[in-house]
C-alpha cells in the first residue's frame, strides 16, 4: 500500500487533466475541489492553461479562493482549447513538450485527475523522467470511483512480466479521494 511522501512543503503542484467539459459533473466538481484545497493551501496551481473542462474547474476554483494560478499551453492549442485569460500568469509554449517541460520545472509536484489522451501523455512523461531518475518530485494519480484501474492493472501486469523494475507503487501514489492527498504532501 501507498505510505506518506517524505516531508516536503509545496510551494507548486502540476495538475493533469481533461481540457473536456464533456465528462461527468462529479469530474468537473473534483478538479474545483482540488483547486479551492490548493489556493486554502496557499499552493500555487500549475496547468494546461485551458478555459474549459477540468483544467477550467480547477483553475477558477483556485482563482476564486485567492490562489496562484499559473498556465502553460502550447501555440497550436491556444485557441483549440481556449486558452484563460485570467490566470496570475501565462505561458506560451511553441509545442507539447516545451509545455511538459516548462509545468514540470515549475511544480514540486504533480496530481493527475481523470482525462484522456493529453492527461495520460503528461502523467507517462513525468513517470518515465522519474523512473529514469530525471526528478524524484511525487506523483499522485487520483483513482476516484475506480476511474485509474485498468491502467494501474496494466501497470502491474508490465512489472510481472518484467517491462517495470522496481515497484509502480515506488513511482506514484494512488488516492482514492482529495481528502487522502492531502495526506501525502506538507502544507504550510
Amino acid at each position: 500500500m501507498n505510505t506518506p511522501l517524505p516531508n516536503k512543503i509545496l510551494k507548486s503542484l502540476c495538475v493533469f487533466c481533461a481540457s473536456s467539459s464533456e465528462v461527468h459533473q462529479k469530474y468537473i466538481d473534483l478538479a474545483a475541489d482540488l483547486g479551492t484545497m490548493l489556493a486554502q493551501a496557499h499552493i500555487c496551481l500549475v496547468y494546461g492553461g485551458a478555459q474549459g473542462g477540468l483544467m477550467g474547474a480547477a483553475a477558477n476554483a483556485a482563482l476564486a479562493a485567492g490562489g496562484e494560478v499559473i498556465g502553460v499551453i502550447p501555440e497550436v492549442l491556444f485557441g483549440q482549447e481556449r486558452a484563460h485569460q485570467g490566470l496570475t500568469k501565462l505561458y506560451i509554449t511553441r509545442d507539447m513538450h516545451e509545455r511538459q517541460q516548462k509545468m514540470a520545472a515549475l511544480a514540486d509536484g504533480f496530481v493527475v485527475l481523470p482525462g484522456g489522451l493529453g492527461t495520460l501523455a503528461e502523467f507517462f512523461e513525468v513517470l518515465t523522467w522519474k523512473y529514469i531518475g530525471l526528478h524524484d518530485k511525487p506523483i499522485i494519480l487520483v483513482n476516484i470511483d475506480g476511474f485509474w484501474d485498468s491502467l494501474i492493472e496494466t501497470m502491474g501486469n508490465c512489472q510481472q512480466q518484467g517491462f517495470l523494475n522496481g515497484d509502480f507503487l515506488d513511482l506514484v501514489r494512488i488516492c482514492n479521494d482529495l481528502h487522502t492527498v492531502r495526506t501525502f504532501f506538507v502544507f504550510e
